[in-house]
């Protein structure tokens, strides 16, 4: 087990496109940190540096104690475990998890030992004797990992590894790679695009966004308090709403009607500056409820609305909400709402163009339907707000 550490390093290819800018990132010996986001934001690049596949441009990598800029792959002592499994086909299970160890000149008795031990870790014991063929998705991602566990490596680098099995297993494989990683206690450097899969797994999770780091911390806190607009929309399932609004007094005034500040929503903004400004409000759908079924205790504002479209999930019910929007939102938060449209593969649907939505996750039992008018709550308390022009949070 080792720390990995990276030093403002920088991945720039020939045509000057830096792929990673500057990222500085402590990983502690035994951690399992997931970097995520959006596809082409440079998790991968920043994992294939470390691994040795890609050069580094500027900064510095160290695992351990050593810098390991100028390192083949081979003497990193890390293990990988690629999306698409590169197991050897005409070989059985066990030959495919030791052969890492045979070109290295291993006992023929080592190599059994932390084969068997391996395969007994991931449930494997049945399999060894079979050729890849004649195991499943799962099995064979297992297989992959089990050839990075027999090397008893510094660190464990995963790429995408769960990318290419069914919703179902994908659940199963999540859990089985988060029991294994606490069980060796190997510092591990995931990365994922499917941020469910980051808030799961990580001790601490890095979110990147075109090159450029936006924040790393425990799951917990990127949920709670997010520091940029494209953390807190890209982080929480479904997507935090956001509304243009426009702060007067302890009242930001938005298309879906005049929201009262909570006290301490109110306090922080205030220390941020005071004054009229335009902003962005950002609402989680879990913020929402049922008027019928709003609790007595809490802070909240209800309100009347038109309810275009219901999706019962049977635990919860997501009532979608539409109305015109009433200004556009320009600059460095226009790019950040674009990009993440763009990630959930809205960004060319009219709708998505033309009119807000605001998506509510309300109680199962409630009654709201679609086309009809309901009456809904909000928790005031868990209101975010944002700079308009920077996307910068304002509390």
């Amino acid at each position: 087990m080792s720390t990995v550490e990276l030093i403002d390093v920088t991945k720039r290819y020939p045509d000057g496109f830096e792929a990673v800018q500057q990222l500085s990132l402590a990983i502690g010996d035994g951690e399992f940190v997931i970097l995520v986001g959006p596809s082409g934001c440079g998790k991968s690049t920043a994992l294939r540096m470390v691994a040795g596949l890609e050069e580094i441009s500027a900064g510095e990598l160290r695992i351990g104690s050593e810098r390991v800029n100028d390192r083949a792959a081979k003497d990193r002592d890390i293990a990988m475990v690629f999306q698409n499994y590169a197991l050897y086909p005409h070989m059985t299970v066990r030959d495919n998890m030791g052969f890492a160890l045979k070109l290295r000149r291993v006992k023929s008795v080592e190599i059994r030992r932390r084969v068997d031990e391996a395969a007994k870790i991931l449930d494997l014991e049945p399999h060894l004797d079979r050729k890849p063929a004649q195991l499943s998705g799962g099995q064979r991602q297992r297989v992959a990992m089990g050839r990075a566990i027999v090397r008893e490596p510094k660190a464990f680098l995963m790429d995408e590894p769960l990318s290419n099995l069914d919703a179902k297993l994908r659940v199963e494989m999540r859990t089985a790679v988060s029991r294994l990683q606490k069980r060796l206690g190997t510092t591990t450097v995931y990365v994922t695009h499917d941020q469910t899969e980051a808030m799961t797994l990580g001790d601490r999770v890095a979110v990147m966004r075109a090159g450029l780091l936006q924040q790393v911390d425990a799951p917990r806190e990127l949920y709670a308090s997010p520091r940029n607009l494209f953390v807190a929309g890209f982080i929480g399932s479904p997507a935090m709403n956001f509304l243009g609004g426009r702060v007067e007094g302890s009242v930001v005034h938005t298309p879906m009607g005049p929201i009262p500040l909570h006290d301490e929503v109110r306090r922080r903004l205030e220390r941020s500056g005071p004054g009229l400004r335009s902003l962005i409000v950002g609402i989680r759908p879990e913020s929402f409820e049922d008027a019928a079924f709003a609790p007595q205790s809490a802070d909240g504002w209800t309100f009347e609305v038109t309810v275009e479209l219901i999706e019962s999930m049977g635990s919860e019910i997501y009532a979608h909400v539409g109305f015109d929007r009433d200004a556009d939102v320009s600059g460095a938060a226009a790019d950040e709402l674009r990009e993440l449209q763009e990630d959930a593969g809205t960004a060319e649907v009219p709708h998505s163009q033309a009119r807000g939505r605001v998506v509510a996750r309300v109680d199962a039992a409630s009654t709201v339907a679609a086309g009809a008018r309901a009456r809904l709550w909000l928790d005031t308390s868990k209101l975010y707000l944002f700079d308009a022009a920077t996307g910068a949070s304002l509390v």
